[in-house]
């Protein structure tokens, strides 16, 4: 057991409270202040959109923009924080409603790839080499509307450009199997990892598994940290919990299930995760019931539990473990975790 981790999270994950149901609940918190935050809620490194490094950035020049993403860089230098990766904003923007790189309309594949460029150029400017590719409109409502052989084609395509434009960044894929969309190109792990598989850097492809995601695909996180693991390619994380097969719910990390919480912990820490400057990142929203003057305490939570679940993996007798399972005893085993998660 050798992790070494240092946690981010976005500016997203302390917010207003509103919904697809309903209207802002809680004051906004301006982006310097949440800055300020990080350190004193146990953060050294920061997540970003492209917009949330460079706000309005479709009214912008290059130039505007980049001296924004290094006046950018200064301010987290003296909060001692780091930016962790620029992820390209592409769902939001009406042009992408029928998909960004999957679109049929070459002019919407167009601006994608444009607001591409744009977030590895605020990645270099905030001196990090990892894009996220959260590929939110990429599948469909009906599925004979597009075809899926040109779709994967197209999204190779779009992530080979990326790589052209600058030698040095990495392609980080966030999969996701549904929502905002009914059926995702690339809904899962191995679906990100075949596709990188097809560029012409494969080696600079790699994923980002959020424990929600994985669950709404029906499977099991710390099974898909592993799979990415095995193949050396699992290079952020986004922990968070989730409740059931619905709507992404980014409830704090193990606030649903703690044996499943554990299991992540423990796959990560057991091989050796962060030893090559990984991350753990968070991805989650505070509860809509939540007062302002406690809005993080879901970060601070999901923090307190991560320790909390390493302490209990570091803790527990392998070797009794071994002989469990060498006897094929698994409900001996099943019960010595259950044991050590309630503390007996």
């Amino acid at each position: 057991m050798a992790g070494t981790f240092r946690f981010t999270f976005g500016p997203w994950n302390i917010h207003e409270g509103a919904d697809v149901f309903g209207p802002p609940v809680r004051k906004t918190v301006q982006f310097d202040k949440k800055l300020e935050m990080y350190k004193s809620l146990g953060f050294d490194g920061v997540q970003f959109h492209d917009d949330d490094a460079v706000p309005e950035l479709e009214g912008k020049n290059a130039a505007t923009i980049g001296k924004e993403a290094v006046d950018l860089r200064k301010r987290l230098s003296q909060l001692g924080l780091i930016a962790e990766f620029v992820a390209p904003r592409l769902w939001e923007d009406p042009r992408t409603i029928d998909g960004g790189y999957t679109a049929n309309d070459p002019a919407a594949r167009k601006y994608a790839m444009e607001r591409s460029r744009i977030s590895i150029d605020i990645a270099n400017a905030l001196g990090t080499d990892l894009i996220v590719l959260w590929l939110a409109r990429e599948g469909t409502y009906i599925r004979e509307s597009k075809d899926s052989k040109v779709a994967t084609s197209r999204l190779v395509e779009a992530i080979n450009e990326m790589l052209a434009y600058d030698p040095r960044i990495r392609i980080c894929i966030e999969p996701k199997p549904n929502e905002p969309m009914d059926h995702a190109y690339l809904p899962t792990t191995g679906h990100a990892l075949a596709i990188g598989m097809l560029t012409d850097d494969p080696d600079r492809v790699g994923v980002n598994i959020e424990s929600a995601h994985a669950i709404l695909a029906g499977l099991d996180p710390s099974d898909e940290m592993g799979f990415a693991l095995a193949f050396n390619k699992l290079w952020t994380v986004h922990l968070n919990d989730q409740n059931g097969l619905k709507f992404d719910q980014d409830k704090a990390f193990g606030s649903v299930d703690l044996r499943r919480a554990f299991n992540q912990v423990r796959i990560l820490d057991k091989h050796d995760y962060g030893k090559n400057g990984e991350w753990v990142g968070l991805d989650v929203k505070a509860m809509r019931t939540q007062k302002d003057d406690n809005a993080t305490a879901h970060l601070t939570n999901s923090l307190e539990m991560f320790h909390h679940l390493l302490n209990i993996s570091r803790a527990v007798d392998d070797a009794e473990i071994d002989t469990l399972v060498n006897e094929r005893d698994y409900e001996g085993l099943d019960l010595y975790i259950m044991k050590q998660l309630i503390g007996r």
